[in-house]
């Protein structure tokens, strides 16, 4: 969807709430503080663009970011924007399950490949026209 030097956003291919991202540390690395400098100054600009790009696409109230490297061992954050209630585009409805608490990822929506297709080229639109 998109990219820096040293992070990639993606979208996550199950939705807990619309908008629901992965960024990803695009370094070789499998821990947190093995990110080099570079890519740890590089993180909040992304951080602000992605916040800039997600609340006029969701009207997010909180955004949360999990970083959980469970499965997945690859530095990444799980980015969750939270609301009240349910958001719709192109066809997708997405409650927040689980709001005003922690986010349930196993309650997520899971779109269909037209939908998922649809939410990531409009993500990627927003994310072109977010100033980094």
């Amino acid at each position: 969807m998109g990219e820096t030097s040293h992070w990639a956003v993606l979208v996550r291919p199950e939705q807990p709430t619309l908008g629901s991202l992965v960024l990803i540390c695009r370094e070789a690395v499998k821990a947190f503080g093995a990110v080099s400098p570079a890519a740890f100054a590089e993180l909040g600009p992304v951080v602000a663009r992605i916040e800039a790009m997600l609340r006029g696409f969701t009207r997010y109230d909180k955004i949360n970011y999990l970083m959980l490297m469970m499965q997945d061992p690859d530095v990444h954050f799980h980015v969750i924007p939270r609301y009240e209630g349910e958001r719709s585009h192109d066809g997708l409805t997405v409650p927040d399950a689980a709001w005003p608490g922690p986010p349930v990822l196993g309650k997520a929506v899971k779109p269909d490949e037209a939908q998922l297709r649809g939410l990531a080229t409009a993500l990627r639109a927003r994310w072109a026209d977010t100033p980094s």
